[in-house]
């Protein structure tokens, strides 16, 4: 198989093993009713034990990346993945959720793995003119894993109960590691230690460009997040719409921002660059969250009309960041690059829900639609000035 076919073997492998820790990184909170009576928790109790999923990836992400970076994608996504399936099988035979707790923690962490690896692999095998788009395919396996999950798991926890949900989702991890055994290669001529220096972590960190970029990717998680969140909230509660109607909007928000994302990177191939379409789509979200604002106690079908576009503007960026991440990165360090921007993304996520809920209960929903904005015109203030990655067509 030649190498230009090949890649998109390590893509397709790449992709699969993002959207199998998706599956319960995203795909858990579809059953959690079912994990509430398994386990015997209140609401604030399995929201809990959910986010400790979370809490073990933003701890471990820099340290995958870096070790991607030193031993290659192959076999750390495998390890990686393989501990994800060993725990969260071994969730299915226990009944105490500080134990399931401790588990899912682990899980977390594994899992993470993936999230560094996979984008390496990206960068390492195709060339520049095709990394946006390739990167940007990679993006949307995060909402087509979690997707399919909120519709096959609530069918299995009714079939099986939750052992067999976690049972199922161990099985996705198991399938994931051993393609990638299998598949992934480094490509021709790449040594990765010689492209792995010590000092490369500090180098990272060091890196304003790469500081910046991280800021600008937190700052846009925010109206990211207040649209998935709150979307439905703001269109019924606040506009009066029907709750199914504004579900529905809030699954089309997804199927554009997924759109946008492979938009977006076939863009920034054509256009090679990174940093300017990424600066125009910050314009892009900041100028319609501020018109939801505005529009906000309005007619509701006008307000939709500007919402769901505002809110999908705000999931299609994150290809764009990681893929400049990875090519602003040092010599050898696009993994530990790509993981410091995660880390940055994943903590915006953490927060931005309690805080968006904070600031709409205090002074109402134009408030908080606003917040999105500022955020969004922050992170263009962030992305002033600083310069497009070297787009050259050798691995990174």
């Amino acid at each position: 198989m030649s190498i230009a076919t090949y890649r998109w073997v390590v893509l397709a492998v790449g992709t699969l093993a993002q959207a199998a820790t998706a599956t319960y990184f995203l795909g858990l909170a579809a059953v959690t009713p079912a994990l509430r009576d398994h386990f015997g928790l209140d609401l604030a109790q399995v929201g809990a034990l959910i986010g400790v999923i979370s809490v073990g990836l933003v701890g471990t992400l820099i340290a995958w990346g870096g070790a991607a970076d030193r031993f290659g994608e192959r076999g750390v996504m495998a390890v990686g993945l393989l501990g994800a399936a060993v725990a969260l099988g071994a969730v299915a035979f226990v009944r105490s959720p500080l134990v399931a707790g401790a588990l899912l923690l682990l899980a977390g962490a594994s899992g993470a793995s993936v999230n560094a690896a996979s984008g390496r692999a990206v960068l390492t095998w195709f060339p520049s003119t095709h990394r946006g788009m390739a990167m940007a395919i990679r993006q949307t396996s995060v909402p087509i894993g979690a997707a399919l999950a909120a519709v096959a798991l609530p069918a299995v926890a009714a079939g099986g109960g939750v052992p067999a949900v976690f049972g199922v989702l161990a099985g996705c991890c198991l399938l994931a590691a051993v393609a990638v055994v299998i598949w992934i290669r480094e490509p021709p001529g790449v040594r990765t230690r010689d492209r792995a220096p010590a000092a490369g972590m500090r180098a990272v960190l060091a890196d304003t460009r790469l500081l910046r970029l991280s800021l600008a990717g937190f700052l846009l998680v925010v109206p990211q997040f207040l649209g998935s969140v709150f979307m439905v909230e703001v269109l019924h509660d606040g506009a009066g719409m029907s709750l199914a109607l504004a579900g529905s909007l809030l699954a089309l928000t997804q199927v554009l921002g997924a759109a946008g994302r492979l938009g977006n990177g076939v863009w920034s191939d054509r256009a090679r660059a990174r940093i300017g379409p990424l600066r125009i789509v910050a314009l892009a979200v900041a100028l319609t969250w501020a018109l939801s604002a505005a529009l906000e106690g309005g007619p509701a079908p006008l307000l939709a009309v500007v919402l769901v576009p505002a809110a999908a503007l705000a999931i299609s960026w994150n290809g764009l960041v990681f893929t400049a991440a990875g090519e602003l990165a040092p010599e050898g360090r696009a993994a530990t690059a790509m993981a410091v921007s995660n880390t940055a993304n994943y903590v915006a996520a953490a927060v931005t829900p309690a805080l968006g809920g904070l600031v709409a209960q205090l002074t109402g929903w134009p408030a908080m639609l606003l917040m999105g904005a500022i955020a969004a015109a922050a992170a263009l203030l962030a992305l002033r000035g600083l310069a497009e990655p070297a787009m050259t067509t050798r691995s990174s």
